[in-house]
């Protein structure tokens, strides 16, 4: 029962990881701090999507479910949770790459609004 928690929580974890990669550059707008947790993160499965590397929460979970005697299962992650719901024909490398470039455009994008809001903020504050 423990181990088939322990997958769960991984599961868990991993999506909220993901979750924090895709959107976490909104916390940056709020508070530039939040970078230096950020980048690390983008850059890491930006670095998985574009090698085709499999995130060692994966083989953690596998190894959970194994002890709980359950079947783990083959691929990523993203194989198994996400593609079935956004790409019902399965992840190809094609898409893994379009996925890796997904996330640093939009990341950019939301890092130069972050950037050009803050030195707004900052001119204000000169003229005041």
């Amino acid at each position: 029962m423990a181990y088939r928690w322990l997958a769960e929580a991984t599961v868990a974890l991993h999506f909220a990881f993901i979750l924090f990669v895709v959107l976490g550059a909104l916390l940056v707008v709020r508070n530039l701090r939040w970078a230096w947790l950020h980048v690390p993160a983008v850059a890491w499965v930006a670095w998985l999507e574009f090698t085709g590397a499999i995130c060692p929460l994966t083989p953690l979970e596998n190894a959970f479910r194994a002890r709980a005697g359950e079947a783990g299962y083959a691929g990523g992650f993203i194989d198994r949770y996400l593609v079935p719901v956004i790409y019902p024909a399965g992840l190809t490398p094609g898409i893994q790459m379009a996925l890796g470039i997904a996330v640093v455009v939009l990341n950019v994008l939301v890092y130069a609004w972050a950037w050009r809001r803050r030195c707004r903020r900052r001119a204000t504050e000169r003229a005041a």
